[in-house]
This record gives C-alpha cells, structure tokens and sequence, in this order.
C-alpha cells in the first residue's frame, strides 16, 4: 500500500513538473514577440505606451487577483507592506526603464543585457545579503560581463548608448526586486505587479501632461502587450516557478532573450550587429553554462530569477 501510494505521488509531482515546463515554454516564446509589438507601434511615445502597457497589465493582474482572492483586490495589495512598495517601485523602473532600451537601440541589445539579470541578482545579493558567491558563478559573471562591455561599447559608437544604460538599469531594477522578493519571501508577486503598474501609470501621465490622444492601433498593440504579454505571462511563470527549480527557470525564460531578436529580424528586418550578436551569445551561453552546472550539481540556487519584460 505505501509502495502504491509513493508511486502515485511520484506520478503526481512529475505531471506537475511537466506541467509547469509547458507554462514556461509557452509563456517565454509569448513574451519574446514584446519587441516585435514595440516595433509596430507607429505613434505613441516611450511614456505614452506606458501608460497603455502598464493600464493593460493592471486590468489584468487585478483580474486574476479579484478571481484568485474572491475580490479582495484592496486587502491582497495592501498585505504586501513597505517591502512590497519597495518591491513595486524597483519593478516600475525597470519598467519604464525598459520602454526607453527598446526605443533607442536594438531589440536584440536590450534583450540580450537582460540577460544577466541573474548575475545582477547574484551581486547584489551578496553586497546585500551577505549570501556567499560560488566560484563557478564567479567566473561565468566575467564571461557575462565581457559580452556586455562588448554590447555597450559597440552601442556608444553606433549612437545607442543611451538605450544599452537604460537596458543596464533595467537589468539591475528587475535584479534589486528579485533580491528584495527573496529577503522577503512572503510578500506576494502579483500585487507587486499591480503596485509597479500604477506607479509606471502615474509617472508616465506627469511626464505627457495627460496627452494620451494616439491611434487606436498603438493603444490596443500596447494594451495586449501589457495585457497578455506582460500580465498574464507573468502569472503563468509564477504558477510554474513553484514546481521548478530556480536553474530549470532560468534556462527557458532564455528562450525570451533568444528568440526577441529573431522575431523583428523575421518581421521588421531588424539586423543586429556582429558585435551584438558576438556580445548577447556569451551571455547567452553564460546564464545557460550557469543553469546547467546548478542542475548538474542538484544544489540550491543563490537566487530567484526575476520575472520577464
């Protein structure tokens, strides 16, 4: 009987795990298409498609907690306490943060900076957490390092070295909130997410003057972009990280990073440059040795993958 019962349970938690890989592939090839709906928004400005992206993304995430709470949208987010404020506000830079990379440079830069979050994180949790780094994430942090320093070098002399420090600053946002969501572990995400969302709203509405009078086109690619691409995705990654391990999440959600580029190259005939393409490939290749060793290894992860853009 107890045999019968350990096998039963063993079945379970492999469905489980196999259930929550599915979420994560799928979620991560949905919000990998984020650059493509950026570039076929043909009006609106950077803060003008925050406001609609961060709006979409509210309407969402407070569905989805409404549903999940039984309405109780109002005492869920104010269950998150100042860390979560904390948490949202270092969520809503990277944000904006965000916008302004995929603006003024290439999706395929963005995206493949993004791809150190993990270093990031790592770093700042052991400046502020004291948590210990391991030699192998010591080196495999050079390795990023150098494909970044080749990305923002290269970007300075092609003139879009204002988008590489915004796509910096979005990697370092997502990497703070990680750090802070694992201090502390019990302050829920999606609240965070609503928190972030009206805050990017607020901003953005201060900087336009409230002039939000843009295509109808732009409003619904950003309200979908936020909506679907942003909002729901993430609530599947949040599904799915509780049945995997941190290196298994981090080595899928490089399928965002990945296939970004490739969308607008296919699409808008965006071609990156060799050395973008030279840089995003030893992070790329970095974060995957990283998550692989992890694996490998069975041992515990240093840190908590932040969720995607």
């Amino acid at each position: 009987m107890l045999d019968q019962s350990s096998k039963t349970e063993a079945l379970s938690i492999d469905s489980r795990h196999g259930y929550a890989m599915l979420l994560m592939v799928i979620g991560s090839i949905a919000i990998s298409f984020g650059g493509l709906v950026q570039r076929n928004i043909e009006v609106a400005t950077s803060w003008q498609i925050n406001v609609y992206r961060s709006l979409g993304m509210l309407i969402a995430i407070a569905l989805i907690i409404a549903i999940q709470n039984r309405g109780k949208v109002f005492a869920t987010l104010l269950a998150v306490g100042r860390y979560g404020m904390l948490a949202g506000a270092l969520l809503s830079v990277a944000g904006i943060c965000f916008i302004q990379a995929l603006t003024h440079t290439t999706v395929a830069n963005a995206l493949f900076v993004l791809g150190a979050i993990p270093f990031f994180a790592a770093l700042l949790a052991w400046l502020f957490l004291g948590e210990r780094l391991r030699r192998s994430t010591l080196v495999t942090m050079l390795f990023a390092g150098s494909g970044l320093a080749l990305m923002v070098f290269n970007g300075i002399s092609v003139g879009s070295g204002f988008g590489n420090a915004m796509a910096l600053l979005t990697a370092a946002g997502f990497a703070s909130y990680a750090v802070v969501v694992r201090y502390k572990r019990r302050v829920e995400m999606l609240p965070v997410l609503l928190i972030s969302s009206v805050m990017i709203i607020a901003i953005s509405l201060a900087v336009t003057g409230g002039d939000l009078a843009i295509p109808l086109n732009d409003i619904l690619l950003s309200l979908f972009w936020g909506g679907c691409l942003s909002g729901f995705v993430n609530w599947m990654f949040i599904i799915a990280s509780r049945h995997l391990a941190a290196a298994e999440v981090t080595l899928i959600m490089l399928l965002e990073f990945a296939l970004g580029p490739v969308w607008v190259w296919l699409f808008v005939g965006e071609v990156p440059t060799r050395w973008t393409l030279t840089g995003g490939a030893v992070v790329i290749t970095a974060v995957a040795v990283r998550a692989i060793l992890e694996l490998m290894h069975k041992s515990r992860p240093e840190q908590t993958p932040s969720q995607p853009v």
